[in-house]
C-alpha cells in the first residue's frame, strides 16, 4: 500500500540546509498498523507529511496504492489525497466556525466523494461509530479534547480512505481516552485500512502490527 524508495528531505533554513529525511526506504502492507516511534525532531512528523503528500520529497518516489505522488501537480495532488488519505493532527484541527458534524462533511464537499443529500447522514454514521454521535451539532469549543479527537478521526475517514495517518493523536489525551483512541486504530486496520500513527504511547506495542523506529532522519529498525 506504502512505498518510499530513497526518501530524503532537505529544508533551507538561516542557518543553512537541514537533512530531515536521509535515504527512506519504507514498505507498508495493505492493513498493516505501524507505530512510527522517535524523539521529537527525529523526522516522524515530516515522513507522514510525505505518505500524506503534504511535503514533496528533495529527493525518491512516494508510491502509495500504485500511484507514484511526488510528481502530481498541485491539483492532481489535492484531489488525489482528499479521496484517498486521512489526516489525524494532534491538535485536532477542527475548524471552530463549524460544527462537529460540518467539520466531517467538509472533505465530502471538497471531493464531491457523495451526492450532496447523502452527506450529513454518512458523517452522522462516522460520530456514531466514534462513540460522539450526540455530539453532532455542537461547536468544537464546547467539547472535550477526548472528543474533539474522535471527531477528528471521524472526518479523516470520511472520504472512506485507503491511508489513514495520524500525528502523535492520544498525545493531548488521558490515558483512558488515549487507549480508546489507539483500540479505534486497531479496528480500522482490522477492517483494511492502512493505518500510520507517530506515537510516544507505552500502550501501543500490544496494538500495532509493527514499529518503526526513526532517529535523526534515519530508520533503525
Amino acid at each position: 500500500m506504502i512505498s518510499l524508495q530513497n526518501i530524503s528531505k532537505t529544508f533551507q533554513t538561516p542557518a543553512g540546509s537541514f537533512a530531515a529525511l536521509k535515504n527512506i526506504n519504507l514498505d507498508i502492507n495493505h492493513g498493516e498498523f505501524v507505530g512510527l516511534i522517535g524523539k521529537s525532531g527525529s523526522g516522524k512528523s515530516t515522513l507522514l507529511n510525505m505518505i500524506a503528500g503534504i511535503d514533496r520529497p528533495t529527493t525518491g518516489k512516494v508510491s502509495i496504492a500504485n500511484t507514484e505522488i511526488q510528481d502530481l501537480k498541485e491539483h492532481k495532488l489535492a484531489l488525489w489525497r482528499g479521496r484517498t488519505v486521512g489526516f489525524v493532527f494532534q491538535f485536532f484541527q477542527l475548524l471552530p466556525t463549524l460544527t462537529a458534524v460540518e467539520n466531517i462533511m467538509l472533505p465530502m464537499d471538497f471531493s464531491g466523494t457523495l451526492p450532496v443529500r447523502e452527506r450529513r447522514t454518512r458523517a452522522l454514521s462516522l460520530l456514531a461509530r466514534v462513540g460522539v454521535e450526540n455530539q453532532a451539532d455542537k461547536m468544537p469549543a464546547t467539547l472535550s479534547g477526548g472528543e474533539q479527537q474522535r471527531v477528528a478521526i471521524a472526518r479523516a475517514l470520511a472520504n472512506e480512505p485507503a491511508v489513514v495517518l495520524a500525528d502523535e493523536p492520544t498525545g493531548n489525551l488521558d490515558s483512558v481516552t488515549a487507549h480508546s483512541v489507539l483500540n479505534l486504530f486497531r479496528a480500522m486496520a482490522t477492517a483494511g485500512t492502512t493505518v500510520v500513527i507517530a506515537t510516544h504511547e507505552p500502550e501501543i506495542a500490544g496494538i500495532i502490527d509493527r514499529t518503526v523506529e526513526i532517529s535523526d532522519g534515519i530508520l533503525i529498525s
